[in-house]
């Protein structure tokens, strides 16, 4: 079955990439910090710019901007998820873990989800939905307390306010995503 993805070069996109059947694999510090050196590693082999992100027990969200002249989104996922996959600990492999006809560990779930960012609206509506949801999966209570979400560095870059999210906010109430 062949998927249709936008490739638009130097387009910025929002994904939404989830472990294999929901295993809370991003709750160990060691895969947190495996999953932040895979990035470093692929933005310093593939430039493109992470405006947000969030990395929660068991999927993550970003927003990506790519280079003027690159369209490769789906081969720096494949490269970050392979590195990551290679380090991840605390992952007790099941038989049902492997993919039929293939020797590859089920870490992640084998697509993402992706959404080209249409303008300055959608991109906040989708900076504002990183960024809530710890708050919206009941993690923490405020947007602030939550250590793996880029909001404090968009809060020094002055794109929030620090009480950001003590409320839910109106561009996400009737989002959708997952």
């Amino acid at each position: 079955m062949q998927y249709r993805r936008d490739k638009t070069k130097g387009a910025c996109y929002f994904f939404t990439v989830v472990t294999h059947q929901r295993h809370p694999i991003l709750t160990l510090p060691k895969n947190i910090d495996r999953l932040r050196d895979a990035f470093r590693r692929e933005q310093n082999k593939n430039a493109f710019i992470i405006d947000a992100i969030v990395i929660l027990p068991d999927h993550l969200h970003c927003l990506w901007q790519l280079p003027e002249n690159d369209d490769d989104y789906s081969g720096r996922w494949s490269r970050i998820k392979r590195y990551f996959s290679v380090g991840c600990v605390g992952h007790q492999i099941q038989p049902n873990d492997f993919r039929k006809n293939k020797r590859e560990k089920a870490i992640w779930q084998r697509r993402f989800w992706e959404h080209k960012i249409r303008d300055d609206q959608d991109w906040q509506n989708h900076m504002d939905y990183i960024h809530y949801n710890p708050v919206k999966h009941a993690y923490v209570e405020q947007v602030k307390d939550w250590p793996h979400s880029t909001f404090l560095r968009n809060v020094e870059r002055g794109w929030y306010e620090k009480g950001w999210g003590d409320v839910e906010p109106d561009t996400i109430k009737n989002m959708q995503l997952e």
